[in-house]
């Protein structure tokens, strides 16, 4: 059996998802959610969900966007480190909250300290950001993309 692409079956469905990223991406920017942290948070996430193809994807666009390579490469311990901002940190935590869904408290909490960093146009804007990266990573797990690997 075929393992169906999901962006390739039901093209409509896929094309939504697409504009509804694009659609956050544009009210992320009206609202002043810096881009290198929507990236931080794409990351991560990407990262939780083991989502290669679209780490593949994000860690260039986060260094594009100026996130050094060093913080890159400790992401994963960003709770261990003072390198990672207050607004970094609540973001952060929130897509992880969001991402794992394990811990109704924690989730709480983080949405609480996120309240006190971001205004509540860019909350929703950053809760968007996460919940759309977290469709796309599970789209493209379901459809087994795989990055090139060729530099």
């Amino acid at each position: 059996m075929a393992v169906p692409q999901l962006d390739r079956v039901h093209r409509e469905v896929y094309k939504q998802m697409v504009r509804s990223a694009v659609a956050s991406r544009e009210v992320s920017d009206e609202v002043g959610l810096d881009e290198a942290l929507r990236e931080l948070v794409n990351v991560r996430v990407s990262q939780i969900n083991g989502c290669a193809a679209c780490l593949a994807s994000h860690v260039p666009a986060a260094r594009k966007a100026g996130v050094s390579q060093k913080r890159l490469d400790l992401l994963p311990a960003w709770r261990e480190l003072d390198a990672f901002g207050t607004r970094e940190r609540a973001a952060l935590r929130l897509a992880e909250t969001l991402t794992t869904l394990d811990d109704v408290d924690e989730r709480a909490a983080a949405l609480a300290d996120a309240a006190a960093c971001f205004n509540s146009d860019q909350l929703a804007a950053l809760e968007w950001t996460i919940i759309l990266i977290n469709s796309f990573n599970r789209i493209s797990i379901a459809s087994h993309h795989q990055p090139r690997l060729d530099d």
